[in-house]
């Protein structure tokens, strides 16, 4: 595009947000638009979400490569962000709840075997916290740049395996096993790691910087029990104990992740205090 036309035709609000493509992806299975019903908040909730998971993919790359390189201070706002984009997102559940089990069972059978459990970005977030399980890279056998990505996020440290990089470098005694392993398996906790951080704890002017990290940490780990939390509450309140989509448990599954934890040290830590 040379100078003059780019003079001829400004930038455009709707252009650069590229709205006609946003605004046309939106296709109801149970009719048009004005048949749907509430299929088309299932929709915009969903890709909503999967926007804003997008955007934390970004800052929990930043953060992580901040981290890396002991830049904790700077690291501070792509966590905070991320924390704040939860909020937002577990605040979607309430629009959502305002569709009754009635209004879902009008569309429900067009979602076929899909299912939010299947989100690679979501598995991709988890990955890169340090939640690791490969058996859901199977989702994604038809989008193989989706599960390049999620295997990437699998097979490199996550960012709780970066603190504990950090932790190290800092002088604190962590274990080889924490230092040098196979990221795709699942975090054991250490008592090591728990008594590094108890003694960041118990001395914070001293460790003002890892200090202040671990608290991001912990602000992540709080937003995603409570996005976990208020899903729950939702599908319960539209769906009850019936099977979830995409075969899965529905209500009793998602229960069954209340209690996870991507940075456990930093919860068992506060026991001991």
């Amino acid at each position: 595009m040379t100078k003059d036309t780019d003079t001829q035709n400004p930038m455009t609000y709707a252009r650069y947000l590229d709205l006609d493509r946003v605004l046309s992806a939106q296709h109801p299975q149970s009719g048009s638009e004005a048949e749907c019903g509430d299929e088309m908040l299932f929709i915009i909730i969903h890709q909503t979400k999967e926007l804003w998971l997008k955007q934390i993919i970004r800052e929990l790359r930043l953060a992580k490569a901040q981290v890396a390189q002991d830049h904790l201070v700077p690291a501070y706002k792509a966590m905070a962000r991320v924390s704040r984009i939860q909020q937002v997102m577990t605040l979607s559940w309430d629009v959502l709840s305002t569709m009754t089990p009635s209004d879902y069972t009008r569309f429900r059978e067009g979602l076929g075997p899909s299912s939010g459990f299947q989100s690679d970005q979501f598995r991709t977030v988890e990955y890169m916290l340090g939640l690791k399980d490969k058996g859901f890279l199977k989702y994604q056998e038809d989008r193989p740049h989706a599960q390049e990505a999620m295997r990437q996020a699998l097979e490199n440290p996550g960012v709780w395996d970066d603190t504990i990089a950090a932790l190290a470098r800092a002088g604190f005694d962590i274990p080889t096993s924490h230092l040098e392993r196979d990221w795709s398996q699942p975090y054991e906790p250490s008592e090591a790691v728990e008594a590094a951080f108890l003694t960041v704890y118990r001395d914070p002017e001293q460790y003002w910087e890892l200090y202040q990290l671990a608290e991001k940490l912990v602000d992540l780990d709080d937003a995603m029990a409570t996005w976990r939390h208020k899903h729950v509450v939702t599908v319960e309140r539209i769906i009850g104990g019936k099977m979830g989509t995409g075969g899965t448990a529905g209500v009793s599954y998602l229960q069954s992740t209340l209690s996870k934890r991507a940075f456990p040290e930093l919860w068992s830590l506060r026991t001991e205090l």
